[in-house]
């Protein structure tokens, strides 16, 4: 049973067995913000439930103490997100991360066609990991590899899009809303919309909104944490 997220006033007395819903800054990596949180909350054992890339931003289940037994119910739930992609280019990572290649003109591509490639993604897909991803192949991460140039055959995964939709365009930029499975990496949908388009496509802002029943709108901020726990701001040994 996954117990009530909902962000209560104070940090709990007990940190034995704790939940914390947390809002990740952009630039953070996750890892980074259980480091701060360890310093925060004093305790050593905590780990979180679902990477978020540095550029993105959002939901954050993190896990302390006998609380992080429950990171596969965690992970295993469906999440939401919002993002914009941008048509007429690729990346190596499918976001802005890397540097844009192979820069085409798609003012061509209207928003019925838009709206057609959203439609053709809905359901049960079979997507391809990005190599910048921490998915092992032959012992080591993805990301590794594609760091050194490398590019290998990976496997796909299924996974289900629940809900796809598009709500506004400016130019090539477009945003859109994603309701989807466990495993499901925006940045590679992201990409193949662009492929299905036939300009490209690549990924320049992600939120993590939801997983599960949790919203962002019940997520502490890293703020809110240190003066929860009665600290102060951060110092310059904090590193995300």
């Amino acid at each position: 049973m996954i117990p009530d997220l909902h962000r209560p006033p104070v940090l709990p007395a007990s940190r034995e067995a704790l939940i914390l819903p947390v809002d990740k800054p952009p630039t953070w990596t996750s890892f980074g913000i259980v480091k701060v949180l360890r310093g925060i909350l004093g305790i050593r054992k905590i780990g979180h439930a679902g990477t978020l890339d540095p550029m993105a931003t959002g939901l954050l289940i993190c896990l302390a103490g006998r609380a992080t037994k429950q990171q596969d119910t965690f992970m295993g739930l469906p999440k939401v997100y919002t993002g914009t992609l941008r048509l007429g280019g690729v990346t190596p990572s499918y976001d802005a991360e890397t540097d844009v290649t192979d820069l085409v003109d798609a003012s061509h591509i209207a928003d019925r066609d838009l709206e057609a490639a959203v439609q053709a993604f809905l359901g049960p897909i079979d997507q391809t990991p990005p190599m910048y991803s921490a998915v092992k192949v032959g012992g080591e991460r993805l990301y590794k590899k594609a760091r050194r140039g490398e590019t290998v055959a990976r496997k796909t995964r299924r996974v289900t899009i629940e809900a796809f939709a598009i709500t506004s365009r400016q130019g090539d930029d477009v945003s859109f809303r994603v309701a989807c499975s466990k495993g499901t990496y925006i940045r590679a949908l992201a990409h193949d919309v662009g492929q299905h388009l036939g300009v490209g496509a690549y990924l320049t802002a992600l939120r993590r909104t939801a997983i599960g029943a949790c919203t962002v709108d019940e997520a502490w901020t890293l703020d809110q944490l240190r003066a929860a726990a009665g600290q102060p701001g951060p110092n310059a040994a904090e590193s995300a």
